[in-house]
């Protein structure tokens, strides 16, 4: 039987979801997941579809807050470009690439892009298939969680001494990009893979988080447009315009809000209440399927 097509109320609940946890370390994937399966979709084809495009509007939420930061990376990224082009069949000085802010970090954006951009292909489809159920999501928040409070040492010892996004590598990027791969696996969460990397290679925590948020903008938007474009048949009978442009503007707004809601209690808190949260929901999920079996 062909599922009936998403209601605008239901993009505006699952764009909600998006942009409230798409930027924080609790698994945006993993809570549309459970929420699609509250509404009696687990398995449809063009729900899941839907969950990767509405992303698209976190993505907005990112190029407005950081629009100073992205415009640095396009200034210098162009500038360079055009040195390179003036200097083609010259003896003249090199350009050297390091030597600009914004197109050092526009580099190792695309370097930590790389790894997922490259596996993302590959494992999409098996993923989806073996993974997208409540109870592999419960069992990634838990181990999440779990994770979060080994690394809270670590977090405060950067918060004294790490550096900011000028220290980064292109080596530390890469770490941070295989890093991001882990989150694949849904309930894993994107946000606190590459954060706890971050910290992991030196970053200190409000750099990680920037970091991490920047990366979302090639990450999220390749998933989009993968997902757009080998899912459309799903998508187009599934989501009309108004429903589409609803969850998108919803997302937009509410990932913004969780945007400057997360960096200001990161540096106040720490990430040890989302540990909290994330095994509280674990237990509750496992136990409801318990009885429900």
């Amino acid at each position: 039987m062909t599922p009936a097509p998403i209601s605008p109320w239901e993009a505006a609940l699952l764009g909600l979801v998006e942009g409230l946890t798409e930027y924080l370390p609790i698994s945006s994937t993993g809570h549309l997941i459970l929420v699609s399966a509250m509404l009696g979709r687990t398995g449809d084809p063009g729900l899941n579809a839907f969950n990767i495009v509405v992303q698209s509007g976190a993505i907005l939420a990112v190029l407005g807050l950081y629009r100073v930061r992205i415009a640095e990376m396009v200034r210098d990224g162009l500038a360079w470009a055009a040195a390179l082009a003036g200097r083609a069949g010259t003896t003249g000085r090199p350009v050297v690439w390091s030597e600009r802010a914004g197109l050092r970090l526009l580099v190792n954006l695309g370097i930590a892009f790389l790894p997922a951009a490259v596996l993302g292909p590959f494992a999409d489809d098996a993923i989806e298939r073996v993974l997208f159920h409540p109870r592999p999501v419960a069992l990634a928040l838990a181990v999440g969680g779990l994770v979060i409070f080994a690394f809270e040492p670590m977090r405060r010892r950067r918060a004294t001494g790490g550096f900011d996004l000028a220290g980064l590598t292109v080596g530390r990027a890469l770490l941070i990009g295989l890093a991001q791969c882990l989150a694949m696996i849904p309930g894993t969460s994107r946000s606190l893979a590459t954060i706890l990397a971050g910290l992991a290679v030196g970053l200190h925590p409000a750099a990680a988080a920037e970091f991490s948020f920047l990366l979302g903008l090639p990450t999220l938007g390749g998933a989009t447009v993968y997902k757009a474009l080998t899912a459309w048949p799903a998508l187009s009978a599934s989501v009309g315009p108004v429903p589409l442009v609803t969850g998108l503007l919803v997302a937009m707004v509410s990932a913004a809000l969780a945007i400057r809601g997360f960096v200001a209690w990161l540096g106040r808190r720490g990430l040890a209440p989302f540990g909290v949260y994330r095994i509280v929901l674990a237990v509750v999920i496992l136990l409801a399927l318990g009885r429900a079996e």
